[in-house]
C-alpha cells in the first residue's frame, strides 16, 4: 500500500498553495524507498554501493558512466576529499523507459567508506531498495571487508530497514592484485552465504555491470514481489531486464569475468 505525498508550491502573488506532483512512496515494514511520480511518470528505485575505504565503491561507478549509453546515464556527481576519497556520495541517475510508458530512474549512490563518516554512510543508506556492497579481494583486506559489512547490516537496522530483506549483492573487487583470494576461496564463500558474489576489476571496467545488472535483477524482484509492479504498473519483469540489458550495453571491448 502508499503513502500520498504532495510536493507543493508556493503562489507569491495570491498566498495560496498549489499542488504541483503527485508522489506515492511505497512503504513496507523494512521501509523501501521506492518512489511513483505520477505527473512525470516515472518511478524512482534507489541502490547503494557499500563497502571499507578504497574498495572501488566510487571507481564501479565511473565505470558505468563510462561503458553505459549516453541515453541511459546522467551525470556523474561526486564530492571527494584531498586525498580523493569521496566525501558524502557519488550520485549517477539512470533511466530506462518501459513499454507502459514509465520512466524507471535508477538512482546510484555510494557511502564514504572511512569509519569517521559512519553518519553519512546510514545517511546515505536512508530508504535503499538494493545494495552492492564492494569487497577488497585483497587478504590484508579481509578484516575491513568484516567490518565494513557488519556495519552495513547495523546502519541499515538503524535506518528501520530489516538486513535479511534487503536485496544485497558482494562485489569481490581487485582482481588484478596480488595475493588475492582465489577464485575457489569465492566458491566457498557463496556456498554459505546468501548474497550473489560478483568478481571485478572496476579500474577496467571489468564486471562492472554483470554487477549493476545482477543488483538491478535482485532488486527488481524483491520490488515486484512487495508492490505487484507488472499488475499496477505493466511493468513486466522479463521486458525490464530486456530493457535495463539495451540500455547498459557496455563496450564489447571490455570482457567481464
Amino acid at each position: 500500500m502508499g503513502r500520498v505525498l504532495y510536493h507543493v508550491g508556493i503562489d507569491g502573488g495570491r498566498g495560496s498553495v498549489l499542488a504541483t506532483r503527485l508522489v506515492v512512496a511505497f512503504e513496507t515494514d523494512f521501509r523501501f524507498g521506492m518512489q511513483v511520480d505520477f505527473a512525470a511518470k516515472e518511478l524512482t528505485v534507489k541502490l547503494v554501493y557499500y563497502g571499507p575505504a578504497l574498495s572501488g565503491k566510487t571507481t564501479n561507478l565511473r565505470a558505468i558512466h563510462w561503458l553505459g549509453t549516453s541515453s541511459a546515464c546522467g551525470e556523474l556527481m561526486t564530492l571527494e576529499t584531498q586525498n580523493d576519497r569521496t566525501l558524502f556520495f557519488d550520485m549517477l541517475p539512470i533511466t530506462v523507459s518501459s513499454e507502459s510508458g514509465i520512466k524507471v530512474r535508477l538512482k546510484l549512490f555510494t557511502v564514504p567508506g572511512q569509519v569517521m563518516h559512519n553518519a553519512t554512510r546510514r545517511l546515505v543508506l536512508q530508504a535503499t531498495d538494493g545494495v552492492a556492497f564492494i569487497a577488497d579481494s585483497q587478504r590484508s583486506e579481509a578484516a575491513a571487508n568484516r567490518e565494513s559489512f557488519l556495519n552495513l547490516k547495523q546502519n541499515l537496522a538503524e535506518n528501520g530497514i530489516d538486513p535479511d530483506r534487503v536485496p544485497i549483492i558482494i562485489q569481490f573487487n581487485k582482481r588484478d592484485m596480488d595475493d588475492i583470494r582465489s577464485d575457489e576461496e569465492l566458491e566457498a564463500i557463496a556456498k554459505q552465504s546468501r548474497e550473489p558474489i560478483y568478481r571485478a576489476v572496476a579500474t577496467r571496467g571489468y564486471g562492472v555491470m554483470q554487477t549493476l545488472r545482477g543488483l538491478i535483477r535482485e532488486t527488481w524482484t524483491k520490488l515486484e514481489e512487495e508492490h505487484a509492479l507488472h499488475e499496477k504498473f505493466g511493468l513486466s519483469p522479463v521486458r525490464f531486464m530486456q530493457e535495463v540489458e539495451s540500455k547498459l550495453k557496455h563496450d564489447p571491448r571490455q570482457q567481464e569475468r
